[in-house]
Parts: C-alpha cells; structure tokens; sequence
C-alpha cells in the first residue's frame, strides 16, 4: 500500500497519511444502485437524449458563432493586408526579375570571355603543338640522315669490298692456271 505525505497548515511539522486512490474500497451497493436507477429513468423516458440533443445542439452553434465571428475579423483586419501583401509581392517579383536579367548579362559576358579565352588557348595550343611537332620532325630527320649516311659508308665499304672480292678471285684463277701449267 502506498501512501502519500502532506504537510497541513495547522501542524508545520506533522506528517499525514492520504489513503491510495487505488486502494480505496468500492462503492457501496446502495450508491451503486442510486446512480444505476437515475441512468434508467433518463433511458426510459428519453428525456436524456432530448436533453444531450439540446446541449449538442446549443454547443453547435455557440462554435459556429464564434468561427464566423473570427472569419469576419480576420477579413475585415485582412482586407487591407491582401491589398498591402500583393504590393509587396509585386516589388519583390520586380526586383526578382531585375535580378535576373542582370545574371542573364553577366552569364553571357563570362560566356563570351571564355569562348575568346578558349580560342586564345587554342591558338596557344596549336602554336605549341605545331612547335613540338616540328621539333620531333626534326629529330626524326637528322636520325634518318644519320641513319642514310651510315647506309652509304656501308654501300662504299661493301662496293670495296666487291672489288677487291674480284681481284681475289682474278688472282686465284691466274695463280690456278700457272698451277696447272706447272702440272703438266
């Protein structure tokens, strides 16, 4: 069982035990049937629905005066702000625009530096590759000079040595006819 304290105004200092909600005892059987009896007058004369309709009814009504009366309020303190609202829309949308206009020239502006940018690049580019191109096309030409050159010192060397292959073979024909007089 729990118990809850509470200070009273009469004893500053004193301590008094409140019983448990939940473990109060249940009602007694005579109040539950006073209660249950009153329940079964308003059913069977239906006087408790008459007067739930009237309460309903009257509730229903309070609260659609109150909305209407607040609907008007709100469009008579509203009227002029609409007026006032669609001014201040209207400026912004202006300024908006403005805006805008001066970010499309800007946009085209920096379109137009790039483009010119790009084509100063593009000649930059062109110009360098033209130079390394050049540059290669030179180294490729003195390698194939070089390598021409070493062809024709190998053509002279080889014509040399045709012709002295030839005197050899002269030579050896004569030096084997002598022989083969000397044989005979």
């Amino acid at each position: 069982m729990s118990s809850q304290f509470s200070r009273s105004k009469e004893q500053p200092g004193s301590r008094r035990v409140l019983p448990d909600p939940l473990s109060t005892p249940a009602p007694a059987p005579a109040s539950r049937t006073l209660r249950h009896d009153r329940v079964s007058r308003l059913n069977s004369s239906g006087s408790a629905d008459v007067l739930k309709d009237r309460t309903s009814d009257s509730y229903a009504e309070r609260r659609e005066n109150r909305l209407a009366a607040r609907r008007a309020e709100q469009e008579a303190a509203g009227s002029g702000n609409y007026k006032k609202m669609y001014e201040e829309a209207l400026l912004t949308n202006e300024r908006l625009k403005t805006r805008l206009e001066g970010s499309k020239q800007e946009l085209v502006m920096m379109q137009t530096q790039l483009e010119r940018a790009n084509q100063r690049k593009g000649r930059g580019v062109e110009s360098c590759r033209s130079n390394i191109q050049l540059e290669t096309e030179k180294k490729e030409r003195r390698a194939l000079e070089r390598n021409i050159s070493d062809m024709e010192e190998e053509i002279k060397v080889q014509t040399d040595l045709k012709m002295e292959n030839q005197r050899l073979k002269d030579e050896n024909g004569a030096l084997i006819r002598v022989i083969s007089k000397l044989s005979k």
